[in-house]
């Protein structure tokens, strides 16, 4: 297993023991798997973010700690926190994470969230210009969120 894959189960483990919320203080589970606190970072940026349903909070200093919450919403209020999660640009890959996420949780089914997505893709969005795309995906994912906020 590769290390991030055994720190974010480690993560994981530490919410479904905690009902969905965790409290991480870097320095002592890196000490606890053998590896940097950094890496412990890594893994909760890139892993628990708002697009795949986690809100993050943090405390610095010798007794801080990185407080995890998995988000546990009603199918409106799922897509109001992602309508309010969407930045002014969003990747493709942002913006596949979110509906994938909200696939998963049930408040779109497989089909929409794939159809969803399709109007999002550089191909999708070819005559924009690439400086430019990030933008109007963003956009373009605001106003279908809303359509499925209208639809519940």
């Amino acid at each position: 297993m590769v290390l991030s894959d055994h720190i974010a189960s480690l993560i994981e483990k530490m919410l479904e023991e905690g009902g969905g919320s965790a409290e991480v203080r870097r320095n002592d589970l890196a000490q606890k798997i053998g590896c940097v606190p950094s890496q412990i970072s890594y893994v909760i940026t890139s892993r628990f973010t708002p697009e795949r349903g986690y809100v993050i909070d943090s405390r610095r200093g010798g007794g801080g700690y990185i407080r995890i919450v998995r988000v546990q919403m009603s199918k409106s209020e799922y897509l109001m926190h992602f309508f309010q999660a969407v930045g002014k640009t969003v990747t493709e890959a942002e913006a596949a994470a979110y509906l994938r996420n909200l696939w998963e949780h049930g408040v779109m089914t497989e089909r929409e969230a794939k159809l969803t997505m399709q109007t999002l893709t550089a191909a999708a969005l070819d005559e924009c210009p690439p400086e430019k795309r990030d933008a109007l995906r963003a956009d373009i994912l605001r106003h279908a969120l809303m359509f499925y906020m209208m639809q519940n």
